[in-house]
């Protein structure tokens, strides 16, 4: 079994801020990139258990609801530059 790495995972809302987390929930960029897609498809929030927020010192569990997030990038490191993007 693969240890999971911290992914930064940024959301961009549709008329609104975008919100960048820290989590530890996946093995990598392509994990965390199809459980996306399986909440998009169907209709359903994205939950993670181990994210930060914003760079957080504190590791919670978020939900976030997909509805309105016209695009997320998921990278391995902190950069506008790179990243994968559904």
């Amino acid at each position: 079994m693969v240890d999971n790495i911290e992914l930064v995972m940024r959301f961009h809302p549709v008329g609104g801020e975008d919100v960048s987390l820290l989590s530890t929930d996946f093995g990598g960029p392509e994990e965390a990139l199809k459980a996306i897609a399986c909440a998009l498809d169907e209709r359903r929030g994205l939950v993670l258990t181990h994210a930060k927020y914003d760079r957080a010192a504190n590791e919670n569990g978020v939900v976030i609801n997909l509805a309105n997030v016209v695009s997320v990038q998921v990278s391995k490191t902190d950069s506008d530059a790179t990243g994968q993007y559904l």
